[in-house]
C-alpha cells in the first residue's frame, strides 16, 4: 500500500492530531485564577496555561468563540421556548446568539 503525501494546507492539522490533550484536576480557586488571568489578557485558559509555562501559542486566536453543547432534550427545550420546532436547530441557534446578545448588553448596561 502505498503512502499518499499529504497536502501542503493540511501540514498543520497534522501536527495538531499528534498532540495529546492533557488535563489537570486542581483546585477550584487555582482553576478560577487561571481562569480569570486567562480572560483579563483575552486568552483561552489552555493559552494562558501555555503562557505560564512559557510554551509558544498562536498570536490570535483563529476563531475566538463561546461553546456550548446542545443535546436533544435542549433543543426540545429550547424549541418551546422560542415557539419554534426541535428541528429548526438553526433559527433555535440564532434565537440563543439573540438571547445571550440582550443579556451581555443588559449585564453592561447595570455595571
Amino acid at each position: 500500500m502505498s503512502q499518499r503525501k499529504i497536502p501542503e494546507k493540511w501540514q498543520s492539522s497534522v501536527r495538531a492530531a499528534k498532540a495529546v490533550q492533557v488535563a489537570f484536576d486542581m483546585d477550584e480557586k487555582l482553576q478560577y485564577q487561571i481562569r480569570r488571568e486567562a480572560l483579563d489578557n483575552g486568552l483561552s485558559p489552555s493559552d494562558q496555561i501555555r503562557h505560564i509555562l512559557t510554551l509558544p501559542t498562536a498570536a490570535k486566536p483563529k476563531r475566538p468563540r463561546l461553546t456550548v453543547s446542545l443535546s436533544p432534550e435542549d433543543y426540545a427545550y429550547l424549541a418551546e421556548r422560542y415557539g419554534l420546532r426541535p428541528e429548526q436547530q438553526l433559527e433555535i441557534k440564532h434565537r440563543v446568539m439573540d438571547e445571550l446578545l440582550a443579556y451581555s448588553r443588559q449585564q453592561l448596561d447595570e455595571g
